[in-house]
């Protein structure tokens, strides 16, 4: 396996990526290390310059500077002089490359995918030598990290502060910004059915009830009221399954929750099977709801 894994560029203040090395292994803790690149991209405004997320054979080496974040994936073995020299290299390499309104300007992820070509050159030279390919020596590497030393971190500190740092994503979801879901499946699709088919059962019975509730004083008011209610909670998880919802595992479990008390409520009005039947779709639907993730925004990049 060689020593640098994986390489990615991206862009300090929005996470942006802007070119990675070609990936031409699959590993499962490689997979890993690069989920976990993807989250620290995320929140590189609260990182410190230099940090190392240890890993059990991989290490992720992340270096700021100047509006730009370098982070490489290296094995365990390689020394930190070693990887932060390469990522100084990949610094002045790119910076030779290209300017920082070129940097300003790119709005879609990968757009300087050519320099590839740069990495791959420096990760062989890397791979091959195990030392620096530029002007930087390991010596002078070494001296930096002996007076400011590279800060360790755990992807427990990462995620909190991405939480905390990009917290205006949950309030840009809410405000109608879609975020993308993993595709339907074919349970999730069934599950669709089965709620549409007691959504439209809540509502026939309710709707039929409403005229014996007027006829009879009122005494099947609550009985119509639980159909209803049991209807939109139906259609609610119909909902929450198709699109994203920052609180979607504190929803669907009151949605689960309503659902089980309405039928409960309605006991004697429906047989013990049919009650079965609506809070056995109300349970799946809401597990399903709890499954679907997010797409992540750049698992279909090819790189």
């Amino acid at each position: 396996m060689s020593l640098i894994v994986f390489v990615l560029v991206a862009r300090l203040r929005d996470g942006l990526p802007l070119s990675a090395s070609t990936d031409f292994q699959h590993s499962r803790e490689l997979q890993e290390r690069k989920q976990q690149i993807r989250t620290i991209s995320k929140s590189l405004n609260s990182l410190p310059e230099r940090g190392i997320i240890t890993g059990q054979e991989l290490h992720i080496y992340f270096y700021l500077s100047d509006g730009m974040a370098y982070l490489s994936v290296c094995l365990c073995s390689v020394s930190a002089a070693v990887a932060f020299s390469f990522l100084e290299d990949l610094r002045w390499a790119f910076m030779d490359r290209f300017d920082s309104s070129a940097v300003a300007q790119a709005c879609r992820p990968y757009p300087f995918l050519d320099f590839d070509g740069v990495i791959q050159k420096l990760q062989q030279h890397y791979n091959q030598n195990g030392g620096p390919a530029l002007e930087i020596t390991l010596s002078t590497v070494q001296e930096e990290l002996s007076l400011s030393p590279p800060h360790v971190l755990t992807m427990d500190e990462i995620q909190l502060s991405n939480g905390v740092a990009n917290g205006h994503a949950e309030q840009a979801a809410a405000s109608g910004q879609m975020q993308r879901l993993e595709p339907v499946s074919a349970p999730g699709i069934l599950s669709l059915v089965l709620n549409i088919m007691c959504a439209a059962l809540n509502l026939i019975r309710g709707v039929h009830l409403i005229e014996y509730t007027f006829q009879d004083d009122y005494d099947s008011f609550w009985n119509v009221t639980a159909f209803l209610v049991a209807f939109a909670c139906c259609v609610c998880q119909c909902q929450l399954y198709l699109f994203h919802s920052s609180r979607k595992k504190i929803m669907s479990l009151m949605l689960l929750t309503v659902i089980i008390v309405c039928n409960g409520f309605l006991f004697g009005l429906r047989n013990i099977w049919q009650l079965t039947f609506h809070v056995s779709v109300a349970l799946i639907s809401t597990l399903l709801i709890l499954k679907r993730k997010l797409l992540d925004r750049s698992s279909d990049c090819g790189v």
